[in-house]
């Protein structure tokens, strides 16, 4: 099955994605008829472990909506990463990828030889074992994106993008606040990271590579789609229903 995500990129389009913190796939299959290009089960810092990231994909292709599903793994390590994709993961968002070499390891990780050092036995993915169309087609299919979000990784930028097999970055901007000695928070207004944003849409452009962002509302998202990112996500499920529910009993007792 081709990408959508990677075939909106092609055509200079930007997606908007979905996170899910919660380990439950009712709630990632109602979560996915929003309307969100793809939904991304967050490993790191959400409630997820790998069963539940299956049973969440589970809910993504049980709602029908046709999102692309993809993961944030915990960590930058050739096990979680080749499980996602065996699961049927179609884009690897990866924490702290500081320097080149780190980027390079992503890639091998994420694709079978001889672009990489992935393991073939995609159980969801494709037919166990076999010499199918999966194998055939998953190293173009699959999304690579490492997460920038130190100062570490905007001093190794230019290195960092050059590395052969990179399809995105995306931005962690609470980390990358942080790192600079900043307050961490979303939806940033900090000129000098804004700078750097523009610094980071200024070398993916170069280079036909996509550039992520974490938002906090979908208000701070669509300006950052006007900026030239090409891939927003809104918060998380929790939030979005933490806020929703809160404005509903605010309206309910007047």
């Amino acid at each position: 099955m081709p990408n959508k995500v990677k075939e909106a990129w092609k055509a200079g389009k930007a997606v908007v994605n979905g996170w899910l913190a919660i380990p439950n796939a009712f709630s990632a299959e109602m979560y996915s008829q929003c309307g969100w290009d793809s939904v991304t089960v967050d490993m790191q810092h959400g409630v997820q472990d790998y069963l539940s990231c299956v049973a969440c994909f589970q809910g993504i292709a049980a709602s029908g909506s046709g999102a692309t599903p993809m993961v944030r793994v915990p960590w930058n390590e050739p096990g979680i990463v080749g499980k996602v994709l065996d699961a049927g993961a179609y884009g690897v968002i990866c924490p702290m990828v500081n320097t080149p070499a780190e980027a390079a390891a992503l890639v091998q990780y994420s694709k079978y030889p001889p672009g990489g050092t992935r393991s073939n036995g995609p159980i969801r993915a494709g037919a166990y074992g076999s010499a199918g169309g999966y194998q055939a087609t998953a190293n173009d299919e699959i999304l690579v994106i490492p997460m920038i979000e130190t100062k570490q990784a905007i001093e190794n930028i230019e290195a960092i993008l050059d590395v052969p097999g990179i399809d995105g970055i995306y931005i962690g901007p609470s980390d990358l606040s942080f790192s600079y000695g900043l307050t961490p928070k979303l939806d940033v207004e900090d000129p000098f990271i804004l700078n750097i944003y523009e610094k980071l849409l200024k070398e993916t452009s170069k280079r036909g590579i996509a550039a992520g962002l974490h938002n906090g509302t979908p208000e701070y998202a669509n300006r950052m789609i006007k900026m030239g990112f090409k891939l927003v996500t809104i918060a998380n499920e929790v939030g979005l229903m933490v806020a929703a529910s809160k404005a509903a009993v605010k309206t309910a007792r007047g």
